[in-house]
């Protein structure tokens, strides 16, 4: 290929295939992996279940407690969604122990305070979706939700397109978090 920036390597558009238009391209190679999963990956297993016993990297994991972890979810609505998981496979918040809810509730509190200081949002959602009429994902084992929201967050992509824009890649997010938790 014709070198037509000069000595910075690089190519014009200009002479690339290709019509030129006034759309911009989002560009998520590594969304592929998660597409070609299909719409329930991890179902032979419960990834709730699984993730303690991969490496915190592997498994996403930001912070381990004595009764619950903090991970990120596989499939983010924002940069920085973390789930808050008892170690226990129980599917219903009415099913914790007394020590797993105080651990749920303390870890979501410290949750919203390292994304607040790593990623300077603005606000959260937070909730449990429980059992699939309700909207999990994974019904079968209990997760609290923290997602966080800015004020300048919101675009057109998930109302029209259904897809997410997310600025950074999950391993960034998992190590910034985990940088942060204990600091």
């Amino acid at each position: 290929m014709t070198d037509d920036a000069g000595d910075a390597g690089l190519v014009k558009a200009s002479t690339l295939p290709g019509v030129p238009d006034e759309f911009q391209r989002l560009w998520t190679p590594h969304r592929m992996a998660y597409i070609q999963a299909g719409p329930e990956p991890l179902r032979e297993t419960c990834p709730f279940c699984a993730a303690p016993d991969m490496s915190d990297v592997d498994g996403l994991i930001v912070h381990r407690g004595v009764t619950s972890y903090v991970l990120l979810n596989l499939f983010p609505y924002n940069s920085g969604h973390l789930l808050v998981c008892p170690y226990r496979h129980i599917s219903t918040y009415d099913e914790a122990t007394a020590e797993e809810v105080a651990e749920i509730g303390a870890l979501t509190q410290q949750a919203m305070q390292v994304l607040r200081a790593v990623s300077r949002c603005d606000g959260f959602n937070i909730g449990m979706n429980q059992g699939s009429v309700a909207g999990a994902g994974v019904d079968a084992h209990l997760h609290q939700h923290v997602v966080p929201r800015w004020a300048t967050d919101a675009n057109f992509f998930p109302i029209i397109a259904k897809t997410k824009a997310l600025p950074q890649l999950l391993g960034d997010v998992r190590q910034a978090v985990a940088d942060a938790w204990d600091a």
